[in-house]
Formats: structure tokens, sequence, C-alpha cells
């Protein structure tokens, strides 16, 4: 009989990225896997290009305000973790690894109430809300940044890094070229919003474009249904609302990268030595996570760092031309860090968990 896990994590990109990068390194040491997600979440759609089964369960998000819907989704959770119990009493997983986001709460707690073990991965500096109510179901908690064992159980935290996936790695600049059309040498800003897209950051950056594309072709991942359709035919910008296969070659074409600074995104651009600016999310719209997490990154030397408060065009068009000038420092930077191999650290934390 071969091993069996059960990933799960989504919500955005970034809770499933790291799980896909994570599947060639699972099926070398014969895992049979499953990915348990919500029933139409992003996860369901990145999923569906591997060969993984795949299990939708109810899932409710947890805030840390007013809305009406707090009301509601705790039945929502509760039907999940009924779901999620009945799949994972049918599959009898070895092992489970949680990437995090609101569908592993019920996802989790239900495998721990079944006696099977269960990694998790943090990849913010302090952890998440979600993770906050699986920590307790958890053999070990899996990080980004050394700061964020000291937020954990010692006994349980792993400074592991994100698994990336290693085709990234992999990109043709040419490709990408060609991929975009772009037909002249200047060279490439890609500006990456985030999975869900950043809208505030889209503006800016097209209000900009008078100003920038003299200078750069600018390749604009929006998010989706944030593509601008006035803008299509604009000479050196290409616009796309979300990249797969391509992405690779798009970051070996690219220069210098725009991006907010959620922490997979970062990891990736860290991987990559891609000199970067970050727009981390305003703490007015969210826990402020991700104004740590670029914190951090600038204070290692690997990014520069704009606050949402702060970013127009002005300043977008100053900061581009800065990063460009000193591109080759930020890259040597990253290219010093101690970027871990996280898969193959996290792969086998799992099978010690599986013996």
């Amino acid at each position: 009989m071969g091993k069996k896990i059960v990933l799960t994590g989504g919500g955005t990109a970034g809770h499933v990225t790291a799980n896909i990068a994570l599947l060639p390194y699972l099926k070398e040491k014969g895992y049979e896997i499953i990915y348990i997600g919500s029933y139409d979440g992003i996860e369901k759609r990145l999923i569906s290009d591997y060969d993984v089964k795949y299990y939708g369960v109810a899932t409710g998000k947890f805030r840390r305000y007013f809305d009406p819907k707090n009301f509601s989704d705790p039945f929502r959770v509760l039907k999940g973790f009924k779901e999620a119990r009945k799949i994972l009493k049918e599959e009898k997983p070895d092992v489970l690894f949680s990437k995090g986001g609101f569908v592993s709460v019920p996802v989790v707690n239900a495998a721990a109430r079944l006696g099977i073990p269960c990694i998790l991965h943090e990849s913010d500096l302090t952890p998440g809300l979600a993770n906050k109510l699986c920590v307790h179901a958890a053999e070990k908690i899996c990080c980004n940044f050394p700061e964020t064992v000291n937020h954990l159980p010692a006994r349980k935290a792993v400074l592991t890094g994100t698994p990336i996936r290693d085709e990234l790695l992999l990109g043709n600049a040419m490709a990408g070229k060609k991929f975009c059309g772009f037909e002249d040498n200047k060279p490439v800003l890609m500006v990456i919003g985030g999975s869900l897209g950043a809208q505030s950051v889209n503006e800016v950056v097209r209000n900009a474009l008078p100003q920038i594309l003299p200078y750069f072709n600018v390749i604009h991942i929006c998010g989706k249904e944030k593509v601008d359709n006035l803008r299509l035919d604009v000479p050196g910008y290409k616009q796309f609302e979300y990249v797969k296969a391509e992405l690779k070659d798009l970051f070996a074409l690219s220069d210098i990268v725009l991006s907010r600074a959620g922490a997979n995104s970062i990891c990736e651009l860290l991987a990559l030595h891609k000199p970067n600016i970050l727009v981390p999310l305003s703490a007015k719209v969210s826990r402020g996570d991700q104004i740590l997490n670029a914190k951090s990154f600038e204070q290692q030397g690997f990014s520069m760092v704009v606050q949402s408060e702060d970013f127009d065009e002005t300043v977008l068009v100053k900061k581009i031309h800065e990063l460009y000038e000193s591109r080759d420092r930020f890259a040597a930077k990253m290219s010093g860090s101690n970027q871990r191999n996280a898969a193959k650290t996290i792969v086998k934390l799992i099978e010690e968990a599986t013996k």
C-alpha cells in the first residue's frame, strides 16, 4: 500500500502555488495526492492542471470586522467540517499538509479529530487567523521568516521557507518577449497585483503609463476581470488577468518587478533574484501582514518599499528609475541570501509525520 496525503489551502493563488510546488516531490516519494479546497475557489481552477483528485467543501470566512455573513459563515464552516470528515474517513490519508486560507480550517480540524497528523505552513511574518485556529491540531508549523518562530509554540515551529515551483527557475526571456509581442529592447517592468488583483495599484500604474512607456515595456498581471479594455492596443503595455505556463518566461524577461507583498509572491521574487518595489496592502484593509513582510525584506536589502498611502504616479515613476539604476545591488543581495530548499525540507517533515 502506498502512502496517501491530503493537501488543503485556498482563497488566493498564494495558498495554492506552494502546494503545487510540492507535487513533483511528493509524487517522486510515491504519495497518492488528494486536494480538498472550496467548491469553486481559485484552488479548484489551479489544481485542475495536475493529475490530482479534488474535493470541494463548504467554507466560511473569519472576519475581524462586522459583516452580516458573520452570522451565517460559522454554519458553513460546520458544514465544511462534516464534509471534510466524511471525505477523510473514506480516503484514509496518512498525513495532511495545509497551506492555510479559510478553507483549511474545517479540513485541518476534521483531520485532527480523526487522528491524522497535520503539518501547516504559515507564509506571513505573523500567523493568520485561519492558521491560528489550527495551531492546536498541528504537529509542525513551517515558517518563512525567522521572526515568525517567536509567535508559535517552540516545539512546533520549523523555519523552512516557501516551496517555489521549480519551473519558475527555467524561464526563457525570448519566449516571454514573443508572448508579449514586444518589438524593441527596452527594459521590462512586471507589475503583479496578486491573484485577486489590486485595483489601487492597477490605477496608479495605468495613470503613469505615459511617463513609464518611453523607458520601459510593461507586463501587467492585473487580476481577474481587471483588464482595461481601453488600453488593449497600447504599444509596450501587455495586460493579463492571470498567467500560468508562461509566467516563468515573463519573469525571465523582466528586469524589475512591482508587487504587493504577499509572502508567496515575495519569496518567488527572492528565489529568482528579481529587484523589486513592494506596495504592501494597507493596514486599513488587512491585518497588516504584508507591511511586516515588506519591512523584513527591506531590512534584508531585498526590496524597496512604498506604503499604499504614499503610492501615486509621481512616486511610482521615481522609484522605478531608482530601482532600475540600482538593480544589480538588489540582485546581488538576494543571490547571497540563504534561500532554503523549502520543498525538500517540508517533504522530509511530511515523511517523518507519516511514519
